[in-house]
């Protein structure tokens, strides 16, 4: 599997039965596999997504948002509990083009890539336990 390192971008190979054991990045050796979410951006979103073989969870969500903010913990945590997914997080007010381009409506949006194939979406603050819930029944689909 091809991995993108998310703090320098760089292309790693990555067998899949070793996605478990934390690979790191061969060129900044950085953990390849967060179990945080990561911020994406317009500079950075293209390169990620496209290159990537995991699937990709991100919440777009804004600052003045309440209920991005009330979910921001339980995306935090359920990121703990998925090393096959990666997180991530792309700020609407910040990335404009971004946010016109998954033409979102509502705040906060989850989308599921695959490459740069949209696979799910839903909006709305989730808990935890419904979160876990939706993405198990994404990733079975």
């Amino acid at each position: 599997m091809i991995i993108v390192c998310p703090s320098c971008l760089a292309k790693n190979r990555v067998p899949e039965d070793k996605l478990g054991s934390n690979p790191a990045c061969g060129q900044c050796h950085q953990g390849l596999i967060p179990l945080a979410p990561i911020e994406l951006n317009e500079q950075n979103f293209s390169q990620f997504i496209s290159n990537s073989d995991l699937p990709v969870l991100i919440d777009l969500w804004a600052d003045w948002c309440g209920p991005c903010k009330m979910m921001a913990p339980h995306f935090a945590n359920v990121a703990k509990l998925y090393p096959n997914v990666v997180f991530a997080k792309i700020d609407t007010e910040a990335n404009p083009r971004l946010s016109a381009a998954f033409n979102v409506r509502s705040i906060p949006t989850l989308v599921l890539m695959n490459k740069t194939t949209e696979v799910a979406r839903i909006s709305g603050a989730l808990r935890t336990p419904e979160l876990q819930q939706w993405l198990d029944q994404q990733l079975s689909a």
